[in-house]
């Protein structure tokens, strides 16, 4: 999540639902599976994050609708 530390806007997969994937895929791995019978997923879940301060230092309004829409805002 680069927008907690000061990037103004990031969208992107969620960082602990792509460490559970990882997780699943070491566990088969160390169990015996040959990586290349393990299938590519895509992730399914994405995260908004604003960051305020940074959006401020710039000069840029954020509009209401978005800021309602995202899943953490960083003042």
């Amino acid at each position: 999540m680069y927008a907690k530390v000061g990037m103004c806007l990031s969208y992107g997969p969620k960082g602990s639902a792509l460490l559970q994937r990882v997780a699943y895929y070491v566990d088969r791995i160390l169990m015996g599976a040959k990586p290349e019978d393990l299938p590519v997923e895509l992730p399914t879940e994405f995260e908004l994050v604003i960051n305020l301060k940074t959006a401020k230092a710039l000069g840029l309004s954020v509009p209401e609708a978005l800021l309602a829409t995202a899943d953490l805002v960083v003042e």
